[in-house]
């Protein structure tokens, strides 16, 4: 089966087309801003553009804008085609990406959060979460990041905030999607934000 995946929860959007486990092709940008208006037409220029019997989409944390957009897409195309579709964590792809480089070691990911935060996570060496997803200030994060290696966008701004360490700096890449372990995956696709909404009602609406 044809796997169409789509990670835009970050900074980066990338999109790729697997056959089984094997990449047919794919595209990663470091965008910042503008998921919208580019992850379409980077799915459009995949072979038969995208088209698969399964959509696997990143679910955040990360930008609530870029999560949402990467959502509303996978949603939208597996309605189109009827497509199964499956949701992973985002930091989950990026422990799996820093364990192809760094075997059998346990890590934490630390990644860009809103309002000065991190988002940060705790991963043993065979890639299963050892604690909850958290949205830390860097100086709980660097108190928090137990493991020697930390990997992710702010992972060397935390090896230098501990003082301690290996960084390795990665982002998503929907291009690495093989090296997710199949109970990453999940048909439940409600998205992950990470932190609370910054915006609330008064008590008396609520």
């Amino acid at each position: 089966m044809k796997t169409l995946v789509i990670d835009c929860a970050t900074e980066a959007c990338s999109v790729a087309l697997f056959d089984g486990d094997g990449l047919i092709a794919g595209e990663s940008r470091v965008l910042g801003r503008g998921h919208a208006e580019q992850l379409v037409p980077m799915i459009a220029a995949l072979p038969d553009k995208g088209k698969a019997g399964r959509i696997a989409v990143a679910l955040g944390p990360g930008s609530f804008t870029g999560v949402r957009v990467g959502l509303a897409a996978a949603r939208a195309l597996a309605f189109a085609w009827g497509a199964e579709l499956l949701g992973y964590p985002t930091l989950a792809l990026v422990a799996a990406m820093a364990r192809a480089q760094h075997a059998g070691a346990e890590l934490t990911v630390a990644m860009t959060g809103g309002h000065g935060e991190w988002f940060v996570q705790q991963f043993s060496a065979d890639g299963a979460a050892l604690a909850p997803l958290s949205s830390l200030t860097p100086p709980q994060a660097a108190a928090l990041a137990g493991a020697a290696l930390v990997a992710g966008s702010q992972a060397e701004a935390l090896v230098a905030l501990r003082g301690s360490g290996s960084a390795l700096p990665l982002l998503p890449d929907a291009r690495q999607f093989a090296l997710l372990r199949p109970t990453d995956l999940s048909a439940d696709t409600a998205p992950l934000y990470g932190r609370g909404p910054d915006a609330r009602l008064p008590g008396a609406a609520a």
